[in-house]
């Protein structure tokens, strides 16, 4: 069963977290990883992998570029569970 858009939120603010310390109310869907949370490329691989991982998907590394923000990478986890 697919996880809903809250679920999947509060798994990304927990990898968030746990990779950056973060704090989980801060990732909310609009904002961008880079900009509105200083995330690092290398930190982007890390909670990439630990959200495959989490989520049971494959997020292809040419579509991590795509992932601006929390809610790109809801969207593409909805998707790729479908």
């Amino acid at each position: 069963m697919a996880l809903s858009d809250q679920e999947i939120l509060a798994g990304l603010a927990d990898i968030v977290n746990e990779e950056t310390g973060v704090d989980t109310a801060q990732v909310q869907a609009d904002k961008s990883f880079t900009d509105d949370l200083d995330i690092d490329s290398l930190s982007m691989m890390t909670i990439v992998v630990n959200a495959e991982e989490k989520f049971g998907v494959r997020i292809p590394d040419d579509e991590v570029k795509n992932l601006n923000t929390v809610g790109d990478a809801i969207s593409f986890i909805q998707q790729a569970q479908a």
